[in-house]
């Protein structure tokens, strides 16, 4: 089955698009069965059990090994480190100039996975309908967990949140938004924003691609696609059938596939 899935670096703000597929891509290949029934993840009472659970970390283990699956289960098996974090995606209400609206606001939570090499990557976990809480995503590297800590490091206290239309990451404070990343040292320089001048910006780049406006009924999903960023994997060729998402965020976005889709593999844009 020829099919591609994109993990887009530019963000939807409010959409996602699910896409069932035949396979998995090949960064989930691995032995017949696929993550769990129904190619799902268990569903626990916390992101760190979720994230920790058996099946869980077999599928992390495989997602580590790539194609090398036989070699990866000789190894030693992956650990979760450290608690997960929230992690907060640019608003659209703040991009809408919502009175009130907070900068940014929690769409999942991010645990770290490390592998018997070293590598990292970052599982995304969603609260359900019935409260639990379900890994949907894995990615590459540790980003959610590091920015996080480096931001709480420059403004204790604050908010750490991403602006997925550019891969930048900020820390807010009060009327201060500083850069923690090279992509959001160009979107606000070095020694940082005032709020204001940020919602500003934001606005300029984004207001007019909210869900609802033309951008987003001509079919470009509601938030900002500059192309940039954007990744592809090819499916693995004997996986059980699983749904998988373009992963980027907004309101609800990985909550659409707890439950009823599988989990979702990508390597990070670099």
């Amino acid at each position: 089955m020829d099919v591609r899935i994109r993990a887009l670096g530019a963000g939807l703000l409010g959409a996602v698009a699910l896409v069932a597929l035949g396979a998995v891509p090949a960064d989930a290949a691995g032995p017949a069965g696929g993550p769990g029934a129904g190619g799902t993840l268990p569903v626990a009472p916390t992101p760190e059990q979720a994230a920790a659970a058996p099946r869980t970390l077999d599928t992390v283990a495989r997602f580590f090994a790539r194609d090398d699956a036989a070699s990866a289960r000789a190894a030693a098996p992956p650990r979760i480190e450290g608690a997960s974090v929230p992690v907060r995606l640019l608003s659209p209400d703040f991009v809408a100039g919502k009175p009130g609206a907070p900068v940014a606001r929690v769409e999942f939570h991010a645990s770290k996975a490390v592998a018997a090499d070293g590598r990292t990557a970052s599982l995304w976990s969603v609260r359900g309908p019935g409260g639990g809480w379900q890994v949907v995503n894995i990615a590459t590297g540790d980003d959610e967990v590091r920015y996080t800590a480096q931001g709480l490091r420059l403004l204790p206290g604050g908010t750490v949140f991403r602006e997925p239309q550019i891969d930048a990451w900020y820390v807010q404070k009060g009327a201060k938004v500083l850069p923690l990343d090279e992509d959001a040292v160009r979107a606000v320089g070095r020694n940082g924003t005032s709020l204001d001048a940020y919602r500003v910006r934001v606005t300029k780049a984004y207001g007019d691609k909210l869900p609802g406006s033309a951008y987003a009924r001509r079919g470009a999903a509601g938030g900002y696609d500059t192309g940039a960023g954007a990744v592809a994997s090819e499916p693995a060729a004997a996986e059980p059938a699983v749904a998988v998402a373009s992963v980027v965020g907004g309101a609800g976005a990985l909550l659409a596939l707890t439950f009823a889709a599988g989990v979702a593999f990508r390597r990070r844009p670099h």
